[in-house]
């Protein structure tokens, strides 16, 4: 089936092997893994997550709504910040809702209370694994979650539970472990007197090197000490290597170095790349010629990266960017009015589906 560029694959063989570690990782340890919706909300597999995870997690209302209608299962509510006109919707979609702050606990803890939901309490514990100071939970004043235990003491028979979000790309088990120690000595007194804790995502434990029998065995010791339930919130981790981004030549241009455009853009369809500075991969990146591939926009630096191949490349060739699935599917946007990318699944027996395609009026739609 050739399908029309720009286009997101996404192989459900590849999403399997991540489900099935993270189905591994749930019967070892008896921990429980709910899917975080920031880093990826394409429903049309949920199907398949839903078997191997316990239920979703939310940064926003629609997530949360999200959540509840496709997918099931447990329901986490969680908002840096709920407004009045919208507390009460996530609420009634939610079987825990997670305050940021104690300021918004004491705002709407006693609705959800009336509604038997389990509440929640983000805590900041001042430590974290980040390679980049944006995505660091524990950067300097950063209004994620209290850091402070003399506000939390006068509240803690209001909550059921706490989450601790302190990692991003998080794929070495000591760091993890020695920030464990650290939430263990600092916050021990007060788990031991708690149902639950998330230990957020950004654990890249479905890495193929990752010990995860290690890790299996960590969590369910703290578990077992604490007499907790334990949470994971995997997003990245469920979907890595799953999902490209097929894309076009439109044409080269030389200009010191040959410069390949394609039909897509770094802008609109792999954000994250523009974010934190990075360039994509192609595989197998191999071969005499090179070329920087650019995106179709009016953005200067709309750059995919620089790369090898093994033949030149021309109009129409086909060129597929890695690991476009978590933090990539969520971002896309219309910039330039650039043609948003489909959807299609690559099915177990092989069949690919074109699950979403986008259009003029969804363009038009998406303004006023």
């Amino acid at each position: 089936m050739t399908l029309q560029t720009p286009y997101y694959l996404l192989d459900k063989s590849v999403l399997l092997r991540n489900l099935e570690k993270i189905s591994y990782l749930r019967q070892a340890s008896g921990v429980k893994c709910v899917l975080a919706l920031k880093a990826f909300a394409t429903w049309s597999v949920f199907d398949i997550m839903s078997e191997h995870m316990d239920g979703t997690t939310s940064s926003s209302l629609n997530e949360v709504k999200l959540g509840r209608e496709k997918f099931g299962g447990e329901t986490h509510a969680y908002s840096v910040a709920w407004a009045d006109h919208e507390i009460d919707e996530a609420i009634n979609n939610c079987d825990k809702i997670i305050f940021n702050s104690v300021n918004q606990l004491e705002r709407y803890a006693d609705k959800a209370k009336a509604q038997g939901k389990a509440i929640g309490l983000r805590l900041n514990p001042g430590v974290s694994h980040s390679h980049f100071i944006l995505a660091d939970p524990a950067r300097p004043f950063s209004r994620l979650g209290e850091w402070d235990m003399e506000r939390v003491n006068p509240v803690l028979d209001r909550i059921s539970g706490v989450m601790f979000h302190f990692n991003c790309e998080n794929d070495e088990y000591d760091s993890l472990d020695m920030l464990l120690k650290t939430i263990e000595d600092r916050y021990g007194e007060i788990l031991h007197d708690l149902e639950w804790v998330s230990l957020g995502g950004g654990i890249r434990f479905t890495n193929p090197d990752y010990p995860i029998d290690k890790l299996a065995a960590r969590l369910r010791e703290m578990s077992e000490r604490f007499g907790v339930q334990l949470y994971l919130e995997p997003g990245e981790a469920s979907v890595t290597g799953s999902t490209t981004l097929e894309v076009s030549v439109l044409d080269v241009v030389y200009n010191g170095k040959h410069v390949a455009i394609v039909d897509s853009s770094t802008e609109a369809h792999m954000l994250d790349l523009l974010t934190y500075s990075e360039y994509t991969n192609v595989a197998p990146n191999t071969g005499p010629y090179t070329y920087i591939v650019c995106g179709k926009t009016c953005l200067a630096g709309d750059i995919f990266g620089e790369f090898q191949f093994e033949t030149e490349l021309k109009a129409g060739d086909r060129i597929s960017f890695l690991d476009a699935g978590g933090y990539t599917m969520v971002k896309k946007n219309w910039f330039n009015g650039v043609q948003m990318p489909s959807i299609a699944v690559r099915h177990l027996d092989g069949q690919v589906e074109l699950v979403k395609e986008f259009t003029f009026e969804d363009y038009a739609q998406s303004l006023s």
